[in-house]
């Protein structure tokens, strides 16, 4: 037996380690990194709330549905200027889930009565009331437009939430989609991922009772009316303050929309561009367009 195998036979019985000659290990490849593609959760189940005074601490928010492009910023800034109402940007709070870390928190959330979605379900409430809270004002409006896809989970969640729902012309919001990265997608693209979320605006519409209905065309040539209608539904009091929003904000996207401020405030604001000839409606959007009102 050689004196390197008598060697490492008493090295590796010490401490685990053998001697080598440099260079004799045979090189490896490491193995390419890919990433884990995140794995979607299903919907986790919850209770509808038999007792809103314990188990919520907002009361009566506002939620906007409506499909991307739609207009939903401008209005958020226009309801934000009021003095009562706090709409902040888009919180997508529809994307706060929670975990056990353990068996033992989640047996002693089962003994609570608490499953998963009712804890997301408080956690919303709270960052929406904590939100509502630091503005000093009274009541929140929170416009994400993915919250269309779980209208049903945050009616459960408030039931005495009260919902606005926001419509522009389909194509006018496709186009917008599109133009919006036209190297992320096409305008095909853009008319079937947009149609998502008018689809889910639509389900919400006829899946809710008692919510209004705005449309983005009705708002940008007769604000002042609109809003005033917006206001008596959310039982505030118009205010003028609300058609000179951002000038207080110096914010790069208030200066961004420093004209709409002033053509709102003369009445002279126009949709940005004429509405689009049912002609140019293609086949994937005419349904939408029809159930809408956009269509002869």
């Amino acid at each position: 037996m050689s004196l390197k195998r008598n060697l490492n036979r008493a090295l590796s019985a010490a401490t685990g380690l053998e001697v080598r000659r440099a260079g004799s290990a045979p090189r490896v490849t490491p193995a390419p990194v890919t990433t884990p593609k995140p794995v979607k959760r299903p919907a986790p189940e919850y209770r509808c709330t038999d007792d809103p005074a314990t188990d919520r601490l907002l009361r009566r928010p506002v939620f906007i549905m409506s499909p991307v492009r739609s207009g939903s910023t401008l209005l958020r800034m226009l309801l934000n200027a009021h003095s009562r109402l706090h709409s902040p940007h888009e919180l997508h709070i529809r994307r706060l889930e929670v975990g056990y870390g353990s068996k033992l928190s989640e047996r002693a959330m089962d003994a609570l009565d608490l499953s998963r979605g009712d804890l997301e379900h408080l956690l919303w409430d709270r960052v929406l009331h904590r939100e509502l809270v630091l503005s000093g004002k009274d009541v929140v409006v929170e416009k994400t437009p993915s919250n269309a896809f779980v209208y049903r989970r945050i009616r459960d969640c408030w039931p005495d939430a009260r919902f606005v729902f926001l419509l522009r012309h389909p194509v006018s919001i496709a186009r917008s989609w599109h133009e919006g990265d036209p190297e992320k997608r096409t305008y095909e693209e853009a008319c079937a991922d947009a149609l998502r979320y008018m689809t889910a605006v639509d389900h919400a519409r006829k899946g809710i009772t008692g919510g209004h209905t705005l449309r983005y065309e009705e708002l940008t040539t007769d604000p002042e009316g609109r809003l005033r209608a917006l206001c008596a539904f959310l039982g505030v009091d118009f205010e003028p303050s609300m058609l000179a929003y951002g000038e207080r904000d110096g914010t790069q996207l208030q200066k961004g929309l420093g004209d709409w401020r002033d053509k709102i405030r003369t009445g002279s604001v126009q949709a940005g561009r004429p509405l689009p000839e049912d002609d140019e409606v293609p086949e994937v959007l005419r349904p939408i367009s029809k159930a809408w009102g956009y269509l002869k």
